[in-house]
């Protein structure tokens, strides 16, 4: 098992994973909206050199529109990780982004504790955390 943020909010759940995993391995990845054309930007990447050979779990504390967790998989991918073999974990999700991500790529797993059902104008999901 390996663990790949998508920094900044993937970082939040590192903690959880290193107590649960003590010899995990974390790779990072940076993806940022363009404001200009909504789109996600690969920005920075480091993964472990044999990241092939793991199960990968790629962190986000929450996934909106699916945007950065459909890119960050395509990463893995074109690594060589297998779609079995990445899971994607989050706090929480909204529901389009669910749906986004499963119709992109259906044998990669979904993980998380809750499915809110909207993403407003800003991509924040709607009610999100804390609400």
């Amino acid at each position: 098992i390996c663990g790949v943020s998508i920094l900044r909010a993937g970082e939040t759940l590192e903690p959880a994973l290193c107590e649960v995993c003590k010899d995990v391995r974390i790779g990072k990845i940076l993806i940022q909206t363009n404001l200009d054309t909504g789109e996600p930007e690969l920005h920075y990447l480091r993964l472990p050199k044999d990241i092939k050979d793991h199960y990968v779990m790629v962190l986000d504390a929450t996934v909106a529109t699916g945007a950065a967790a459909i890119m960050a998989i395509r990463v893995l991918l074109d690594h060589e990780v297998p779609p079995e073999n990445i899971l994607l974990l989050s706090l929480v999700m909204g529901e389009s982004g669910v749906h986004s991500v499963a119709y992109a790529y259906p044998k990669v797993r979904l993980i998380t504790t809750a499915v809110d059902p909207g993403v407003n104008e800003h991509f924040h999901i709607v009610p999100g955390i804390g609400r």
